[in-house]
């Protein structure tokens, strides 16, 4: 199996009831607006998508009801974010199983493990499966940094992994990366207050946030980077960017599904331990959204690119 690791790929969030259960007819709502923007794949199964929440049960629903609308137009891939090396290599075989056409990996998590045991994990994990992987480097949310001496090793042991969500909010390591693997290890940006200084650097892709709720502007953005029209691309991304600060809060699930309310692509309902924005906080990010959409630009038509 393959995967073009380029273009825009939502992390998409879980839709739920008010009653706490899966909502799958908004979820395919939101699912195709990305298909119709235009997105190259599907991320399940992240922060945004609440995983650590879903049930075994609910996450392979998730993935086959995704795997089946989707059908075949771009890749559904599953995020891997469990404590223990056999919980990784289990979901591995069983997103396999449900459609998946790749994964995308954290480090070992609620354990701060050494760099051997780092690689000895991702090793373990790929080896297990023939699916693509991402690896997911995020040293300031999960604690862990994936060195380049880490990604060298990796590399030369496992073919199939052959991207990385880079999140370490240093936009030079873009450089580095390319300079050390050159094409060996595609780079999809991860942080959408970054994303468009990351694709001018090298970046082949975005892993995005803010697309649950803007489809057409983040792909947009993309679109126009990669084909030289800078200006116009940071035209939106100007006028995008207190939106895309919603991405990188601690509340960023709440802050999203709430735009995408507004959008009319989502609902705002989350599972627990989480709740619904409430008070001057609710307040506060409706008015970054509702200010935004007053003066949402008009797009050109970037999918005739």
């Amino acid at each position: 199996m393959s995967i073009e690791w380029k273009g825009v790929m939502p992390a998409v969030t879980t839709q739920f009831t008010a009653n706490d259960e899966l909502d799958l007819d908004m979820f395919k709502v939101n699912l195709k607006a990305q298909l119709d923007a235009g997105v190259h794949g599907i991320v399940l199964g992240g922060t945004l998508g609440e995983a650590s929440t879903l049930s075994e049960e609910e996450g392979r629903k998730l993935t086959r009801e995704t795997v089946a609308f989707v059908d075949g137009k771009v890749p559904v891939l599953m995020n891997i974010a469990e404590q223990t090396t056999q919980a990784a290599i289990n979901l591995a075989k069983t997103a396999a199983e449900d459609g998946a056409k790749g994964l995308m990996i954290l480090p070992p998590m609620r354990y701060q493990a050494s760099d051997a045991e780092v690689v000895t994990y991702f090793k373990a994990v790929a080896q297990s499966t023939s699916l693509p992987i991402m690896i997911y480097n995020n040293p300031i949310d999960y604690k862990l940094v994936v060195t380049l001496d880490m990604f060298a090793e990796l590399l030369e042991a496992c073919p199939n992994i052959q991207a990385v969500k880079e999140s370490t909010r240093d936009t030079t390591n873009i450089t580095r990366i390319k300079n050390r693997f050159g094409n060996r290890l595609a780079i999809m940006t991860g942080v959408d207050t970054l994303a468009l200084e990351s694709l001018v650097l090298g970046a082949d892709g975005w892993v995005a946030g803010l697309v649950d709720a803007f489809p057409a502007e983040t792909v947009a953005i993309y679109t126009l980077v990669k084909a030289d029209r800078i200006k116009e691309a940071i035209a939106i991304y100007r006028w995008f960017m207190p939106l895309l600060e919603l991405d990188i809060n601690p509340r960023l699930v709440q802050y999203i599904k709430l735009a995408s309310v507004h959008t009319k692509i989502g609902s705002e309902f989350v599972r627990a331990p989480r709740l619904v924005l409430e008070g001057e906080e609710r307040v506060r990010v409706i008015k970054v959204i509702t200010d935004a959409l007053a003066v949402r630009p008009t797009l050109p038509d970037y999918k005739s690119i």
